[in-house]
């Protein structure tokens, strides 16, 4: 009986994240921070003068929704 061929293993992943996984993530960042200036700037201005208006607890509160949305949206795909 001949022996069996050894088993290949892919290398080791680096907890390291790529630059490349980095520039990719900035882009898709500054898209979709230009969409809506781009699509609508009456909105878009519209926008900015009510978030003016809000106080800084609601601010943060929104800062957190969206801290927390892209923390579970990278435990998903992780």
């Amino acid at each position: 009986m001949a022996p069996a061929p050894p088993v290949r293993r892919p290398p080791p992943r680096s907890s390291r994240v790529e630059s490349g996984s980095w520039l990719t993530a900035l882009a898709l960042v500054l898209l979709a921070e230009g969409l809506l200036p781009f699509l609508s700037p009456g909105g878009w201005r519209r926008m900015f003068e009510q978030l003016l208006q809000l106080q800084d607890g609601q601010i943060r509160f929104f800062g957190l929704c969206s801290l927390l949305a892209g923390l579970a949206l990278l435990w998903l795909v992780a």
